[in-house]
Parts: structure tokens; sequence; C-alpha cells
């Protein structure tokens, strides 16, 4: 498969709504209700449009074979100072397993130390073996930071931290 990464723009918004939602749907939906998931998955299906009108955050999109398969958000970090963050990453799960994510997390990175970052950080849920073990793939440890994060629904769920070194 031949996959593309770029900035999203503008027209992308459906796109990233829609790798956004399926991925949470498969990866994050069966800790919820299905009456909060389904509401979750709508909300992450329209948000994109926003987000990309308020250019706080780098966007890019991978495209396998011309498909939109995987987005990643980036930026200065919310929590520590001089550091990237990665706000969210998901891969379509039709693009599991194919080095979509793998792809766009190469450029994003890359992107990040063209943009003056030594260091980046994440959090993704506890409870996500799939996703733990492709960051750690990716070259990132866990800090030993763990935080809970509440979705939403009044019961938060916990989240570990990933660091690299660019």
């Amino acid at each position: 498969m031949l996959f593309t990464i770029a900035q999203a723009t503008a027209d992308d918004g459906d796109a990233l709504g829609e790798i956004h939602a399926e991925a949470w749907k498969v990866a994050y939906a069966p800790f919820f209700t299905t009456d909060f998931a389904e509401q979750a998955v709508r909300r992450r299906r329209t948000q994109w449009h926003e987000r990309l009108a308020q250019g706080k955050d780098t966007i890019m999109l991978a495209r396998g074979d011309g498909r939109p398969l995987a987005m990643s958000a980036f930026g200065t970090s919310r929590t520590e100072t001089g550091m990237a963050e990665i706000h969210s990453f998901y891969a379509h799960p039709d693009g599991w397993g194919t080095g979509a994510a793998r792809a766009l997390m190469t450029a994003t990175l890359a992107q990040l130390k063209e943009d003056g970052f030594g260091r980046v950080h994440l959090w993704t849920l506890h409870d996500t073996p799939q996703s733990r073990r492709f960051y750690t793939k990716c070259g990132f440890t866990e800090t030993g930071a763990l935080r809970d994060h509440d979705f939403g629904d009044g019961r938060p769920l916990a989240q570990v931290e990933f660091a690299l070194h660019l």
C-alpha cells in the first residue's frame, strides 16, 4: 500500500471525523454505557471542522492508496513547558496493521523535530494494550505518570503517559 502524509486542510474534517469516530468506537466504546458511547462517537464525527478552523494544533492525515486511514493532532504541551504533545492519534480500524499509523507517527515526529521540539509526550488509556504496544514500538517509553480522565460520563478512566526524546 502506498501512503501519503500531509497536513490536513479545511476539506478534511469529514475524513478526520470518520477516522476518529471509528477508532474510538472499537477501542474506547467498550469502557462506556451504550448510550454514552453512541453520543461520543457522533460528537467525534463532527468536531474536526471546528478544530481545523481553530488552527491550534498541527493536524496531519495519512492516506493509504488514497483512502484516509490515520490522523494526528499535535502541538505545544498543555502541561509540560518546552515539550510537544500529541493530543490525538487515531487510525481507522480498516487501516490497523497496514503501516499507515506507523508512517504517520514517523511524519508526526519529524514535523515536531522540524518545529524545534526535543521531547514529546502523549497520554493513552491504561487499559488499551494495543495502543500501548504501538507507542512502545514507535520508541516511546512510559514515564510512570498516571492520571484520571473523564470523557464526560462522570466515570474517570486511568491514562498512562508516554514520552520520547526526538
